[in-house]
């Protein structure tokens, strides 16, 4: 796994993979919306890597289920200094001539999210760890200055 900073230029309609018809079996994908069920191609079969992101006092910590990768198969970026970027493939296995398959359900391919972090993130000190399957990102807050209240004195 490999955490890279680097800046492009920013496409605000590239923040995130969404087909509509995710989980239908005749979606658009592949197939066009015809009425044969969709196939896999080698982007949309697994661009669809569900993540989680939730916000505690101390940091935004982004939850990836990501089976079957090792952490050199994933990568964690930040782009811009504000988007966060994970991305990683999953390659097809090897078929054997004498092989017969049966079922293929797994899915391969690549897959990429992007998330624009909040001005309170600290990009610069973005941690990335992996564990059964589970890449943990966490992104620490700056911490919110509360302001002061001062009294004044009423006179007369």
């Amino acid at each position: 796994m490999s955490l890279i900073r680097r800046s492009n230029v920013f496409d605000p309609f590239s923040l995130d993979l969404f087909d509509p018809f995710d989980g239908f079996p005749f979606g658009s994908g592949s197939s066009g919306g015809s009425l044969v069920p969709r196939t896999s191609s080698d982007t949309a079969a697994f661009a669809g890597a569900r993540i989680d992101w939730k916000e505690t006092p101390e940091a935004h910590v982004f939850k990836a289920d990501v089976p079957g990768l090792k952490k050199e198969e994933v990568k964690v970026e930040v782009e811009d200094g504000n988007i966060l970027q994970i991305s990683g493939e999953r390659n097809k296995e090897q078929e054997e001539k004498t092989d017969t398959w049966h079922r293929v359900e797994r899915s391969s391919g690549k897959f990429l999210r992007r998330f624009k972090l909040p001005d309170n993130a600290k990009a610069e000190q973005v941690k990335a760890s992996m564990e059964n399957g589970v890449l943990t990102v966490t992104v620490p807050k700056e911490e919110v200055k509360k302001p002061e209240v001062k009294s004044i004195q009423i006179s007369g």
